[in-house]
């Protein structure tokens, strides 16, 4: 077998698996239980360790020290916020929230489904420290919950997947919202002065034209994000920032683009008819007008949805599995069955089963009972029942929250048992009940 036809046929199979919305959510709780798995086991103390050890960067003076769960939490998570803040916009600019008709239902089944599981952790915790927890079960693992609604293939109606994919993508916003307000440090006026600067830097260079990916990465990440990182607001919110600043323009319109690549196919077909003549000087040519393709490719093609693809594999496959495992790892030990039955777990549980499930529907409810909105094409409100069972998922977002909330080694442990034990529950419950109802009316 030559090597390009044996590469190709050992990394079909990766490509097929990147490829599979599905492969997400699988890879995230292989990597959940691995962590539980290790950190119940002989390796522990190491596991737990592991997480501790600081890495220094700078230089001189000029040296930023956290640990490696922090460089992972703020670090690589904020690579993940900028994927979410890329989505945002697209949607917001061209997809399901691009206008008020198509908002508002979402929208409004995303402020249901966050509001309820806050007052129903709020009602188990208030007057206790643990109440700063109110944050963890507002949120909704927009990986999992989607993987399911593909599981189920052509069971379930595409408007509902898009519909979904809408309410998790306002539910992320509103995470970062209270990320940004409610689970920040002291404040740096200084250096919150020196990221609205590179903000407005950023901003300027979208509205001239700039479309430089390196110029953004550059600005972005050795400006913006190291300003909020040191001001005390958590760094993601950078991220979400950055992604509001990269341009969604074409340097080329769709026309365009169709009369060139049309030359271009004219005269590679000219060269290709004259090869035999001079077959070397003819595939030097040849070789060249196709390198036009990939100019023109990504002329015509915003920066903003070339980020969003090439991040996509790396975020879902290196960056979510990495989150998951350094986070997950909670020792059964500490969650005894007294911790399953603590105010904190009981209200993460029930605001992530109950909550979501009666937020999303009420309020879905609300505005079409009061014409404001209308339900998606295909969609019956037996669906809209089944993303209130999936809203429940509330996996990494939820772990998020929970290491911002909590310091206390008990809660954190009673916080992540009830989302693990939610999360399963909302998954499994709403799997099987969209299985049933199907796709009939």
């Amino acid at each position: 077998m030559k090597k390009s036809h044996l590469d190709t046929y050992l990394l079909l199979p990766i490509k097929n698996f990147i490829e599979k919305k599905t492969s997400v959510g699988l890879l995230l709780i292989f990597s959940a239980l691995l962590a539980m798995l290790v950190a119940n086991s002989p390796l522990a103390d190491a596991y737990h360790n592991l997480w501790k050890q600081y890495i220094h960067i700078g230089v001189n003076e000029f040296v930023i020290k956290k640990n490696l769960l922090h460089w992972i939490n703020d670090g690589l998570m904020s690579i993940f916020f900028f994927m979410i803040g890329l989505e945002l916009k697209r949607e917001i600019l061209q997809g399901e929230l691009s206008s008020f008709n198509k908002a508002i239902l979402p929208v409004g089944a995303a402020l249901g489904g966050m509001l309820f599981p806050a007052l129903i952790y709020y009602y188990f915790n208030s007057g206790l420290d643990s109440v700063s927890g109110w944050g963890i079960p507002m949120a909704t693992d927009i990986a999992f919950a989607l993987g399911i609604l593909f599981l189920l293939g052509d069971r379930v109606p595409l408007p509902l997947k898009i519909f979904l994919t809408a309410i998790a993508i306002v539910d992320d916003l509103g995470a970062v919202l209270i990320i940004a307000f409610f689970y920040t440090s002291d404040i740096s006026v200084q250096s919150l002065a020196m990221a609205s600067v590179f903000l407005l830097i950023l901003a300027t260079a979208n509205l001239i034209g700039i479309r430089n990916t390196l110029f953004y990465a550059v600005m972005g990440i050795g400006g913006l994000w190291l300003a909020i990182l040191l001001s005390g607001v958590h760094a993601t919110i950078a991220a979400v920032l950055a992604a509001f600043a990269i341009p969604n323009t074409k340097r080329i319109n769709t026309p365009l683009f169709l009369r060139k690549t049309k030359l271009i196919s004219y005269e590679i077909q000219q060269e290709f008819r004259s090869k035999k003549k001079n077959p070397k000087e003819a595939e030097e040519r040849i070789t060249h007008n196709i390198e036009k393709f990939s100019s023109l490719t990504e002329d015509a093609t915003p920066p903003l949805q070339r980020l969003e693809h090439a991040l996509y594999p790396f975020v879902s496959f290196v960056i979510l599995p990495i989150f998951a495992f350094a986070n997950a790892g909670v020792s059964f030990e500490k969650a005894s069955f007294d911790g399953m039955l603590s105010t904190v777990s009981i209200g993460v549980i029930l605001g992530l089963i109950f909550g979501k499930f009666v937020g999303i529907v009420l309020f879905s409810r609300l505005l079409v009972w009061f014409k404001i909105a209308a339900l998606p094409h295909k969609v019956k409100w037996k669906h809209v029942y089944g993303i209130g069972f999936l809203g429940g998922i509330g996996f990494t977002m939820s772990l998020f929250i929970t290491e911002l909330a909590f310091k206390n080694e008990n809660y954190l442990a009673q916080a992540k048992t009830g989302i693990f034990l939610a999360s399963l529950l909302a998954g499994i419950v709403g799997y099987f009940y969209l299985r049933k109802i199907g796709n009939g009316n």
